[in-house]
């Protein structure tokens, strides 16, 4: 599979990619500087000890692309942050549509 099969196969349309992106960037810099998952909750993180912000970009990852999506943004975040912090954010991610971590 070449990079152009790659770029081709991307699960969401070409209209959406700009607020993609940007949520990417921003899932990006939450698991640099917080993690996604806590200890305890409190400020940034919710009953469930998950960071509250990474959540809602989780559910409108969904919202515009379904399970596909927020796959291929957890491999996005996966090269970037990798394996460890891409965990937690599957975990973050567990209740949301049809998510299983």
């Amino acid at each position: 599979m070449g990079l152009l099969d790659f770029l081709a196969r991307k699960p969401f349309s070409k209209e959406h990619q700009p607020e993609i992106e940007r949520l990417i960037e921003e899932l990006i810099q939450i698991g640099q500087r917080d993690d996604f998952l806590a200890e305890r909750p409190g400020g940034a993180f919710n009953a469930h000890c998950r960071h509250r912000r990474a959540c809602e970009i989780g559910t409108r990852l969904h919202d515009l692309g379904g399970v596909p999506l927020m796959e291929y943004v957890l491999k996005r975040v996966r090269k970037r942050l990798g394996a460890n912090l891409a965990t937690h954010l599957s975990y973050a991610w567990a209740d949301i549509g049809q998510w299983v971590p």
